[in-house]
């Protein structure tokens, strides 16, 4: 896997954090760069990761206050986090890299304190890209990164994705396309004119937003 993947902040996602959360659990932190522009922000008091990969983890040591290089499966997270006390826990393109996505945020969903939120990102299996290949080629190849990414094993759309975030108890307050269109852009001019009908099918990537009650 490129480096960059995960040393990128995902800008994306941060432009949808307000403010600076205080408390936060990051599972597949790669190399922190997302927790460190968060904490450029000031105000995060306890900042919690997980990663697999041990060189990633080694330079995201320096970002968190805690970190586990682990499975998200083995990472025994919930001793030293009391539940409903998180204000924000980010999931960023890990997700679809799970046996078992459900059951992690299951596991996530108590601790958040009420208003919290939680952030995930996942790609969007009804991208118009991908389903020209399968329709009009037969294509379903994996891939090294993208939709068809090897790793991935499981698959999204809008509403299912919606589904994962919901599964443990939250209520989604946003389900977005993660990139933001100029206004010239064609694919801005056709959410505009189909009062957003083609999202499902132009989006590559899905960014749910979900709140504790």
């Amino acid at each position: 896997m490129d480096n960059r993947y995960y040393a990128t902040a995902r800008h994306d996602v941060l432009m949808h954090i307000a403010g600076a959360p205080a408390r936060l659990l990051e599972i597949g932190c790669g190399t922190g760069a997302t927790m460190a522009e968060l904490r450029k922000r000031g105000g995060v008091v306890s900042a919690t990761g997980v990663e697999l990969d041990p060189a990633s983890a080694e330079v995201a040591r320096g970002v968190f206050d805690r970190l586990y290089v682990s499975t998200v499966e083995a990472a025994p997270f919930e001793e030293d986090i009391a539940p409903g006390t998180l204000d924000a826990v980010l999931c960023l393109d890990v997700l679809e890299h799970l046996v078992d996505p459900w059951t992690v945020v299951k596991r996530v969903t108590p601790l958040l304190a009420p208003g919290g939120r939680l952030y995930i990102s996942l790609p969007n299996i009804r991208n118009w890209k991908f389903l020209a290949r399968l329709f009009f080629l037969g294509d379903f190849r994996y891939r090294d990164s993208g939709v068809l990414d090897r790793t991935h094993l499981r698959f999204f759309v809008r509403e299912t994705a919606k589904d994962l975030a919901a599964c443990g108890g939250l209520r989604v307050v946003e389900a977005i396309d993660a990139r933001a269109y100029k206004p010239y852009e064609i694919r801005a001019l056709l959410n505009l004119v189909t009062g957003g009908a083609t999202a499902e099918w132009i989006a590559k990537q899905w960014i749910i937003i979900a709140e504790k009650r």
